[in-house]
């Protein structure tokens, strides 16, 4: 029976599930494609509680049972280094899912079961899946699974899932695993760390710790501080007797006690994989690696990768151009049926402002958001991002974080709202603030209708250039002093290159759809309520008032005319506002009758630099809380200002008026 042939709402009927089933494995091995393809649609996208770290789960009904799956992030070990280690190993102690599902690439095996045994070591029921056995079989590469599950005690699944295949097995076994209450069996490891571990573990006693004592005992001698802090609170002659240990086997061994931890699983891992490994015939470079050649190569990689990008962003906007200009001309059509039918108050001039929100995230999600994310995904799914990342890596640290950072700032040229989303995919939340921050500073496709509009048609686009240098140049700077404040130790990029596959087009539209929505949910609430807020500030006089106030800023210190003080706050509801507000403020499109080439330059600037949109701020204040999210603004608001002024007076300078 297929576990897609029981119709969704009998799962929905069920409260608890009957089995619950954690996903766990490095990243790019194929787990998301398994997670959609055991919920379909059936699934959501949250945060683990107190982080911003995604929490995917779904349900699945089979062979009589609701079951529950989490997909947790992908990691490469479960050591104490990253938020996402912690949540994993967390779950799997504390909550102790019924069956852990470790997925592997088989072309890697060797290097993926080293994961493996970790999760071994928090002892719960886990079955193995070797997935992408077919490029396995193309690489002359042979798993002989009855062995494998033999040394490891636990049953072994080969899939494609890209194909679907043996996807149903897994529940299969999945099922036989849980009613038959079967744990894996015990890894040991070399002598002196299994005597070591003995008594470290007999020396805790009943800890009250939700991990398994074997497991901590590991940790210790590892140095985790995590778990040596919390049993310390418990036993202190325990931590004592570790240190004692360690300081043995770093006597015996001759380097830092976690290295020889490390080794031994990767001594353990090497044996089983000799036992269970056989090449049956040549391997040969395949299409993917000779591509792969060029694509890490230190100059023609940044080649390529700017083509890449280049021909995206192409995409994006030649097609979104269409698109939004669409909607622009069917607002325009509703506007006016709209006063027709309610004629012209402030009653419903400020209805319409709400009605327009609406079409302004659509004119901003169809055209710019939905493409970026489904090629984005479709990059990220092929493999290449992860090479983009490994490329940039040393540029990044520059700023204080790693390659992967560059990818966010890549999506922000289209729209900083999913670029703050993919921000996420940084290691810790120290590193997620900091590319958050630079992000922000990215300018956006709303930006460039700016820049264009007024620096481009009147000063020429190498002014253009130089102002969007300027911007990436002041993000790596605010990036570089960020990390010197922020608490924490910067992160090495530690990844694995994935092989190039052939995209799942599912997996993609699934993942597309789930973020598109969250974006709708996250921007809607907050941009509808800024654009009536802004109308009810101009029909009650207020906003005439603010300008006024503004005044000493935008006149004495930026040099522009009063009425721009009104720009920038319909600016921070869609940077767009900022031209068409500028033209009917003065009556005209011609925009050099009203501004000097001073004043073009440095609106241009402080649009630029101060907080990009309505939209990114709900995004930030979902993924990065208030405080941060009012320390950010402040921070863009006040470098705009304090930016510009000094823009102005250097300009004055080199006879630009």
């Amino acid at each position: 029976m297929s576990y897609a042939s029981i119709p969704a709402r009998k799962c929905e009927r069920r409260i608890a599930p009957d089995l619950r089933i954690a996903l766990a494995g490095q990243a790019n091995v194929g787990k998301s494609v398994i997670f959609n393809q055991l919920t379909g649609l059936h699934q959501h996208i949250a945060n683990w509680p107190g982080t911003t770290v995604d929490k995917a789960e779904g349900t699945s009904y089979y062979k009589g049972l609701l079951i529950d799956v989490i997909d947790l992030p992908g990691i490469y070990s479960l050591t104490h280094l990253s938020l996402e280690e912690r949540i994993s190993r967390d779950y799997i102690a504390r909550e102790k899912p019924d069956v852990i599902v470790n997925v592997v690439d088989t072309t890697a095996l060797e290097r993926h079961l080293i994961f493996t045994l970790q999760l071994l070591e928090l002892e719960r029921p886990l079955i193995l899946v070797l997935n992408m056995i077919d490029l396995a079989e193309k690489y002359g590469i042979e798993i002989d699974v009855k062995a494998l599950s033999e040394e490891l005690g636990v049953p072994v699944v080969i899939t494609v899932a890209m194909r679907g295949k043996g996807v149903a097995r897994i529940l299969d076994a999945a099922v036989e695993l849980y009613r038959s209450s079967r744990f894996p069996k015990k890894i040991h490891y070399g002598r002196e760390v299994e005597e070591r571990i003995e008594e470290l573990e007999s020396s805790l006693g009943e800890i009250g710790l939700p991990y398994p004592r074997r497991w901590i005992a590991l940790k210790l001698l590892e140095k985790d501080g995590e778990i040596r802090e919390l049993v310390r609170e418990r036993n202190s002659k325990a931590v004592e007797l570790a240190d004692k240990l360690i300081a043995e086997l770093e006597r015996i061994h001759g380097h830092d006690s976690s290295i020889v931890i490390a080794n031994e699983r990767a001594c353990t891992a090497n044996q089983i994989a000799r036992k269970c490994i056989r090449i049956i015939k040549p391997r040969k470079l395949t299409l993917g690696e000779r591509f792969d050649e060029v694509a890490t190569h230190p100059i023609v990689g940044y080649a390529l990768a700017a083509i890449m990008f280049i021909g995206l962003f192409s995409i994006v906007f030649s097609v979104g151009g269409i698109v939004a200009k669409f909607f622009e001309d069917f607002s325009e059509v509703m506007r006016d049926a709209w006063m027709r039918i309610l004629e012209s108050a402030p009653v419903s001039e400020i209805g319409w402002s709400a009605v327009e929100s609406i079409f302004f995230l659509l004119g901003l999600a169809m055209p710019y958001i939905l493409p970026l994310y489904f090629l984005t995904f479709l990059l990220d799914n092929w493999g290449y991002l992860a090479r983009v990342s490994f490329l940039m890596d040393s540029l990044m640290h520059k700023a204080g974080v790693h390659g992967k950072a560059v990818i966010p700032m890549l999506l922000g040229f289209g729209c900083n709202v999913p670029a703050c989303f993919t921000a996420r995919i940084m290691d810790t939340w120290r590193e997620r603030m900091i590319t958050i921050l630079m992000t922000t500073l990215v300018p956006c496709s709303a930006v460039t209708v700016v820049v264009m509009g007024l620096v481009g048609r009147y000063m020429g686009v190498w002014w253009v250039v130089g102002l969007y240098f300027f911007a990436l140049f002041l993000a790596f700077i605010l990036g570089s002093i960020a990390s010197r404040i922020l608490p924490g130790e910067a992160v090495e990029l530690i990844m694995e290159m994935p092989s190039y596959k052939v995209p799942n087009l599912k997996t993609i539209l699934v993942m597309t759809w789930i973020r598109l929505r969250e974006y709708f949910e996250v921007a809607a609430p907050l941009v509808v309520t800024m654009g009536i807020l802004v109308k009810t500030l101009e029909f009650s006089g207020l906003l005439e008032m603010i300008s006024s106030i503004l005044s000493p800023v935008t006149t004495g210190w930026l040099g522009l005319p009063k009425e721009v003080g009104v720009l920038l706050i319909f600016g921070i509801l869609r940077k767009e506002l900022i031209l068409t507000t500028l033209a009917g403020l003065f009556g005209t499109l011609d925009f050099s009758q009203v501004l000097t080439a001073n004043q073009i330059i440095t609106l241009s600037i402080v649009t630029m630099l101060y907080i990009p949109c309505a939209a990114t701020i709900s995004v930030l204040f979902r993924e990065a809380g208030a405080k941060t999210t009012l320390i950010i603004t402040l921070t863009e608001i006040t470098l705009a200002i304090l930016i510009g002024g000094i823009a102005l007076r250097l300009l004055l300078i080199l006879g630009v008026s």
